[in-house]
């Protein structure tokens, strides 16, 4: 399988008054027409992963041996070509959709602007292909919502929302960071389906951020587990239950599980050897 993305010693590094922090340490990884998964805690660097490969981290140094998108060097791309690529190619579905979501321009407006101004493609014909987009993510009443602002929808409704825009441009490369964080587990799973018939028919590759290990299990192929910055294990998403670092050990071992104890959680004991 060609690589779609290769990721090879990516760092991110934020300058602070007492000196650079490095937010992600010597990352690498490639990225066929398939589903991989970055999981591990907060603030382990999944979501600058993500935004590090758009160039979406502003104040922060990025540098990579390589990043490379279809042959495409991404750190030497102008702006032009950045801009060219973000939406049409490349698409990234933001966590929180309160935060991505424009608060004083209806959705329909929203889900149709880069149709109309990037595609060229007329107003009836741009609302019709967002409709349709709407009612792939399952929205039943999706004339209504093209009129509302993003403050009169539900949590999980906006997160449909941002998945519907960032899947009408048909990208190659989508990155959806916990794009099912919001939804209940019946409309999470038509999402998850919509994502694996783009994967399985369209041949779109998909990098899935997410802290959750037991749907990453199910439904993507690979895996890789950061901590602090790092990646501490790849292995296929099938044998994660089998995985032998002792950080991944811990996180498996700290979900609750169905007629399990009663008392506690267990708690994740970290090694400093780790982040070294």
């Amino acid at each position: 399988m060609s690589a779609l993305l290769d990721v090879e010693d990516l760092r991110v590094t934020f300058p602070t008054e007492s000196g650079p922090v490095e937010a992600v340490r010597g990352v690498s990884f490639s990225l066929g027409r398939e589903r991989l998964a970055i999981v591990g805690e907060s603030g382990s660097g999944k979501t600058m992963t993500g935004r590090a490969i758009l160039r979406l981290i502003p104040g922060a140094v990025v540098t990579a041996e390589r990043l490379a998108f279809d042959g495409i060097d991404l750190l030497r791309a102008s702006n032009r070509q950045m801009r060219a690529l973000r939406g049409s190619r490349i698409a990234m579905v933001m966590q929180d959709p309160k935060y991505s979501l424009n608060p004083v321009m209806r959705v329909g407006d929203q889900l149709t602007e880069g149709l109309r101004r990037r595609d060229g493609l007329g107003r009836r014909v741009a609302t019709a292909k967002a409709v349709e987009m709407l009612e792939a993510v399952q929205i039943r009443d999706p004339e209504r919502v093209l009129d509302a602002y993003p403050h009169e929808l539900s949590g999980g409704m906006g997160q449909r929302v941002m998945i519907a825009m960032m899947l009408i441009p048909e990208p190659d490369l989508l990155i959806a960071d916990e794009p099912t964080s919001a939804l209940d587990a019946t409309v999470q799973a038509e999402v998850l389906g919509i994502l694996d018939r783009l994967v399985r028919d369209r041949g779109l590759g998909l990098l899935f951020i997410s802290h959750d290990l037991q749907l990453v299990s199910r439904f993507c192929d690979r895996v890789i587990v950061m901590y602090r910055g790092k990646v501490m294990e790849e292995l296929a998403a099938a044998n994660l239950d089998a995985a032998r670092h002792p950080y991944t050990r811990g996180l498996l071992n700290c979900l609750p599980k169905i007629g399990g104890d009663r008392g506690p959680l267990p708690v994740l004991d970290r090694d400093s050897a780790w982040a070294e």
